[in-house]
């Protein structure tokens, strides 16, 4: 398996925090939230990765270099314009050769990298998705799924208050789904999933996760891996 690490985003909601550092290197205790990917990545095996990046990209590739201090292969692939979702990932096509992961590098989780790949290798689907029940699902994508665990519907980003399992943004593809991404900007929750529906089947990873997507979540971000610093590799 190989992996792309979407590292393109502003994080404008973390400002002040973004105003001069990407997402991506915006520190979770004493390192940068993208520097706990990599080392899980790492640790499930994955020594093979392209990084999308976009805003303030040069400061994400002088950190991460070329990944050797990680034990894993890093190449970078520049989106002057951003691409979305799916438009990254197919700006990155040609550093595949394998089924691959998703993940996004500026949310924290301590997913069990194995675990999800050999979930992935385990049935005939194209796209393997990483969800978790959320009592409050406002915001997120929330995901349907039969008694097969194969999602039937989505409904995204709810203003309305609703419970359910929603989607994590770290996938698992087979190489083949890059026939299915047109060229240009796309996203996968709007343009490349709701085709796909019946070859996509949910992975229950029972992980924390957090998108740090705003000031309030990086805050209770630190805290939890305050208190769980093992999970995260970290030593206070």
């Amino acid at each position: 398996m190989q992996a792309i690490i979407m590292a393109g985003g502003v994080g404008s909601r973390l400002r002040p925090l973004t105003n001069t550092l990407p997402k991506p290197l915006v520190k979770i205790i004493d390192k940068p939230v993208m520097e706990y990917v990599i080392e899980n990545l790492a640790s499930g095996g994955i020594e093979e990765i392209a990084v999308t990046v976009g805003y303030k990209s040069q400061m994400i590739m002088d950190y991460f270099g070329d990944g050797a201090k990680w034990g894993v292969t890093l190449k970078y692939f520049e989106e002057t314009v951003p691409l979305g979702t799916a438009g990254g990932v197919k700006n990155a096509s040609k550093f595949i050769n394998d089924d691959f992961l998703v993940m996004s590098a500026d949310g924290l989780c301590d997913i069990d990298i194995k675990d999800f790949c050999d979930f992935h290798n385990s049935h005939k689907q194209k796209v393997s998705m990483a969800v978790r029940y959320m009592q409050d699902a406002r915001g997120y994508g929330l995901v349907r799924v039969n008694d097969r665990n194969i999602v039937t519907s989505f409904a995204e980003k709810p203003q309305y208050i609703c419970s359910g399992l929603i989607n994590m943004g770290i996938y698992a593809f087979s190489k083949n789904i890059l026939d299915d991404i047109p060229e240009g900007k796309c996203d996968f929750s709007y343009d490349v999933f709701p085709k796909l529906l019946g070859d996509i089947r949910a992975y229950d990873a029972q992980c924390f996760w957090s998108d740090i997507g705003t000031l309030s979540d990086y805050y209770m971000t630190n805290h939890y891996v305050c208190i769980h610093p093992e999970n995260f590799g970290v030593v206070l």
